[in-house]
């Protein structure tokens, strides 16, 4: 479609120049045409006098639509009207009436080319934004062809558009390629992740499976126990029975003899009376030999009746060796089913802890896939932060030497944060109520003291030092919050005290980075029990103290076996894997020094006060050990986290699994476990299991002696 172009660029060649419709039109017949400099004055004279101006078809200028809103100018004024210096418009202005400002021509016929252009396109094609531009190119092309003065101009800035949206295309066509690899990692990662859940749950049924034929087998043996406890109540039974019949037997036997010996008495006395010759003796002698013979026969009835009770529950010797036999091949069995038992239960004790443990290690896979698919993103390029870090490249490359992304975002927190905290010249006091911590309740502003990483770390290993000491002269009254306070006022005074704690907490909050500040402000906060700290300094003490006893010359060098033997003495419940991997990271922390070992090396902290790598070992294995405590006890108190604990279950749990543990010790983790303090537990005091677990996590607690295990049956 052939567009009408304008007629010509305004030029001063001609007689007479066209300006806006409005104004006056100048001849300048005769007169010579103005230089360069009057038509510059003249120009800039119409733009303080005039509104900005537009170009209309045939070359106008046109104050559309700038100077017209939708119809109209401003009302009872036209563009060529006077003001006065205050901007009031004259009388004569005022009494004429305003004037409408129709759209240029040239401009609804541009419009409607758009318009037909736009319609004719296929919005359906995957281009179709690319196309859309087309006809506004075309547009633009007809303005740089029809003002020949702004061509140059209007080029440039079509060339520029040009050149950035090659620039973007071609950033988007090499984008595709890692948008399709992005698809491809993220389709693999979800397989695998389906792979690991099916797995999971094929050996979660297994185990189940196990479980139950487990508990089919024990069910079995009980029944079978059951069995034979009626069989021995049954024998038992007979053999009362059996017992009760040879009683009665006897008895009878014994009538019997007595009955057959009365009898032969009388056939004796019958064949006495019949013999003539027997009253021929003496009655005299066969009166003593009657009286004689009643004596035996008295003397007879009186060990009859002692037999009688001595012997009266005795049973035959081969019958009560027949039942004895019987009993031992019983007891024999029930020691059996009741050794089998015991192996059964350890199993199922072994399968319950393997099952939490995998249960346990799921869960944490689990989330720890859910945070990588939430923070998975494309690595970025962490080479950008050297110009930003203040000391450049060889600051930025010792900073983050060895650290991963989620730490290098905690390094440049630190390094942002340091530089906003040092531009701050007051803090904003968070208030006076009771849920701020007393060495922040403070209404008013506090000044900033700007203080450096190593000033504050001095004064948090004063505040230690302090806490310590007095820990050793008296019994704590009071909590580290409330002791930090009193120090920095006993320090600086009671006027700067607050301006110091604000400081000092600031720094720590954002310095997490360095051990010592983390580790007060872990305190400072309640997140961490004090003794934490204690405990982790009292280890590193002790073992100086060991190594120092063991080296007789004094002379701060041990030979690797001396080491080692040191090790072990000290720690004695540690594992060989666990010696040797102290020695081997003591090698490598003391890299270059050959043959013995420095020990005291081994204990030097930086200035920022951050310990070596074998003490941060020391304490990874006495958190790991600590771990492994708290996950016996958890098994000892059973599988039901939310279940309530009374001090007397968890006092028998704690023995159960550390019987070296002392009636003290054992005082203070009840204590710590309930957060009442021994003399105000209440035996019938409970709290839940989960919560026991957590307040002993945070506080310092590990195990005294090795575990007894139960005797074989």
């Amino acid at each position: 479609m052939a567009l009408p172009r304008p007629t010509s660029d305004i030029t001063f060649s001609q007689a007479t120049v066209r300006v806006h419709p409005t104004l006056p039109t100048v001849r300048t017949t005769s007169s010579p045409l103005p230089d360069a400099k009057t038509l510059y004055k003249r120009k800039i004279f119409q733009h303080r006098k005039t509104p900005p101006l537009h170009f209309s078809m045939g070359g106008r200028l046109s104050s559309w639509p700038a100077n017209a809103s939708a119809q109209a100018v401003l009302q009872n004024r036209k563009p060529c009207s006077t003001t006065d210096k205050t901007g009031a418009v004259s009388h004569r202005a005022r009494d004429k009436p305003a004037l409408t400002v129709s759209k240029p021509r040239y401009l609804e016929q541009l419009e409607n080319y758009l318009r037909k252009e736009l319609l004719l396109l296929d919005m359906k094609k995957d281009n179709s934004e690319e196309l859309k531009l087309q006809p506004y190119r075309e547009i633009f092309e007809f303005f740089i062809e029809d003002f020949k003065t702004y061509k140059p101009l209007l080029s440039s800035i079509k060339n520029a558009y040009e050149v950035t949206l090659a620039h973007f295309r071609e950033k988007i066509r090499s984008l595709e390629p890692l948008k399709a690899m992005l698809v491809n990692v993220s389709e693999d990662c979800n397989e695998k992740i389906l792979a690991i859940r099916a797995e999971e749950r094929y050996e979660i049924k297994m185990l189940k499976k196990e479980k139950i034929n487990l508990l089919k087998l024990i069910d079995k043996k009980n029944e079978e126990k059951i069995s034979l406890q009626t069989q021995v109540t049954k024998l038992r039974k007979t053999l009362a029975e059996e017992y009760l019949h040879f009683l009665n037997e006897r008895d009878a036997r014994r009538i019997l003899v007595a009955d057959l010996n009365e009898l032969r008495y009388q056939r004796e006395d019958m064949s006495l009376a019949q013999c003539p010759d027997v009253w021929g003796e003496d009655p005299v002698k066969l009166t003593l030999a009657l009286k004689m013979a009643r004596q035996d026969l008295t003397r007879t009835q009186k060990e009859l009746n002692t037999m009688k009770a001595n012997f009266g529950d005795v049973v035959p010797r081969r019958d009560f060796e027949m039942e004895e036999k019987k009993n031992k091949e019983l007891f024999e069995m029930v020691e059996s089913l009741r050794s089998d038992f015991e192996e059964i239960r350890k199993e199922y004790d072994t399968l319950l802890q393997v099952h939490m443990t995998i249960v346990r290690d799921r869960d944490e896979f689990s989330r720890d896939l859910q945070e990588i698919q939430r923070t998975s993103t494309p690595r970025p390029d962490w080479s950008k932060c050297e110009d930003v870090i203040s000391g450049g490249q060889e600051r930025w490359q010792f900073l983050s030497q060895g650290k991963s992304s989620d730490q290098l975002v905690d390094v440049l927190l630190e390094e942002i944060g340091s530089g906003l905290l040092r531009e701050r010249e007051t803090f904003q006091g968070l208030g006076s109520t009771e849920d701020i911590p007393e060495f922040l309740r403070s209404g008013g502003f506090v000044r900033n003291k700007k203080l450096s990483k190593k000033e504050v770390v001095d004064i948090i290993k004063d505040v230690w030092k302090e806490r310590m000491a007095e820990e050793q002269e008296k019994e704590k009254t009071s909590t580290l919050a409330q002791f930090f306070l009193d120090y920095l006022k006993k320090r600086f005074g009671d006027a700067s005290a607050m301006d110091w704690s604000y400081t000092i907490f600031e720094n720590v909050k954002l310095f997490h980075s360095s051990e010592v500040m983390k580790q007060f402000h872990d305190v400072l906060t309640g997140k961490a029990d004090e003794n934490v700290y204690l405990g982790q300094r009292e280890l590193a003490s002790y073992l100086l103290k060991e190594l120092t006893n063991s080296d007789s010359q004094n002379e701060g060098n041990l030979t690797p076996d001396q080491f080692s033997m040191v090790l072990k003495n000290a720690f004695p419940l540690k594992t060989d894997e666990q010696i040797q991997e102290l020695l081997e990271l003591a090698k490598v922390q003391l890299e270059g020094i050959p043959r013995d070992i420095h020990y005291r090396l081994l204990f030097v902290e930086d200035e920022l006060g951050a310990s070596g790598p074998f003490i941060h070992k020391l304490w990874e294995q006495a958190e790991n050990e600590k771990k492994a405590y708290l996950l016996d006890l958890e098994i000892e108190l059973g599988p039901n986290r939310a279940a309530e604990t009374t001090p007397e279950r968890l006092r028998h749990a704690l023995t159960s699994i550390d019987p070296s543990l002392d009636e003290q010790t054992l005082d203070n983790y009840l204590s710590q476990a309930f957060q009442t303090p021994i003399a105000e537990l209440e035996p019938e005091h409970s709290q839940r299991q989960d919560v026991l677990l957590t307040h002993l996590r945070a506080g310092a607690i590990k195990r005294m002696g090795p575990r007894e295990l139960e005797p074989a049956s």
